[in-house]
C-alpha cells in the first residue's frame, strides 16, 4: 500500500496554471509584452487584490491566470494606457488552496490542491506516501459548512478495496495526520528481541515468529504479557499462544526449567 502511494507521487501534481483560480496569498508574475516597466511580481492580499502600476488595486481572486491577464489588459486598454496590451499571468506560488500533511510521511509539509479538490490518497502521494513506521489510519481535520470536522480514514482498506468513490476529497485548510503505527515488544528467550509493528489479528504465536523463534533455552509454555491498563497501571498476564496481541504489549518468553 505504501509503495502504491509513493509510486503515484509524480502522477498527482499541483493544478496547472491554466486551470487554477487565484486566491489570497498566491504569488503571481505579470508580464506585459514590450512593456517591462509594467511587468511585475505580486502577491494577492487578504481581499484577493494586487496593487498594480497605473491601475491601483485590481481584484483577481477567483480568476484563472488567463482571466487575470485579460482583466489587467482590459483595464490598461480602457484607461488608454496601452492600445493593445498583451498581458500574461503566471502562478508562482500557490498559498490559497493548500493542505498540511503531518506525522509519519516521507515529506511532511504543505501541498496544493487541484481546483476540483484532490483526494486524500492524491495528497498522501504528493507527500511521498506513508513512512514505514506510519499507521494505516489517517486523521483528517478541517471544517465543513462552518462546523469542525475530524475524520479517521483507513487508507489500506481504501487502496485494497479499490473503491475510488469512498476516498474523501480534501478542502483548503485541511490537515492530514499520520500517527505512528501501533507496536508491541518481544523479550526474553527469543532470537530477535525488540519492537515490532502490530498487524491486525496478530496472535502471541505470530509475535514469537516475528521475534525469530525461541532460543535453545526458551519455552513456549506460559509466556507473560505486560499490558498497560487505561488507568496507567501495568497488568502481568499469563498468556496462551492463541491470545491476541494488543498495542504496546510486552511479551516475555521465559527460560525452560527442564
Amino acid at each position: 500500500m505504501r509503495a502504491l502511494l509513493a509510486g503515484a507521487a509524480l502522477l498527482v501534481a499541483a493544478a496547472s496554471a491554466a486551470a487554477q483560480t487565484l486566491g489570497a496569498g498566491d504569488s503571481i508574475r505579470i508580464t506585459v509584452f514590450q512593456n517591462p516597466d509594467l511587468s511585475v511580481e505580486a502577491r494577492l492580499s487578504e481581499n484577493g487584490a494586487i496593487s498594480y502600476p497605473l491601475l491601483g488595486e485590481v481584484e483577481l481572486a477567483g480568476q484563472t491566470p488567463a482571466a487575470a491577464g485579460e482583466r489587467i489588459a482590459s483595464r490598461l486598454r480602457s484607461g488608454k494606457y496601452l492600445r493593445d496590451p498583451q498581458v500574461s499571468v503566471a502562478l508562482l506560488q500557490l498559498r490559497s488552496r493548500q493542505v498540511s500533511v503531518l506525522g509519519q510521511v516521507a515529506r511532511p509539509g504543505r501541498y496544493p490542491l487541484e481546483e476540483s479538490g484532490a483526494k486524500l490518497t492524491d495528497v498522501l502521494a504528493l507527500a511521498g506516501g506513508i513512512a514505514p513506521g506510519g499507521a494505516d489510519t489517517v486523521t483528517v481535520s478541517g471544517t465543513r459548512g462552518g462546523e469542525p470536522l475530524q475524520l479517521r480514514v483507513d487508507v489500506q482498506a481504501l487502496v485494497v478495496g479499490g473503491d475510488a468513490a469512498k476516498v474523501p476529497e480534501l478542502q483548503p485548510g485541511d490537515t492530514l495526520y499520520v500517527p505512528r503505527a501501533p507496536q508491541f515488544y518481544v523479550y526474553g528467550e527469543v532470537q530477535r528481541a525488540g519492537a515490532y509493528r502490530l498487524e491486525p489479528d496478530l496472535r502471541v504465536m505470530g509475535a514469537l515468529s516475528l521475534g525469530g523463534g525461541l532460543t535453545p533455552r526458551g519455552t513456549q509454555r506460559s509466556p507473560r504479557i505486560h499490558r498497560r491498563s487505561p488507568d496507567g497501571s501495568v497488568q502481568v498476564l499469563e498468556a496462551q499462544l492463541t491470545d491476541a496481541v494488543q498495542p504496546d504489549d510486552v511479551i516475555y518468553f521465559r527460560e525452560s526449567l527442564f
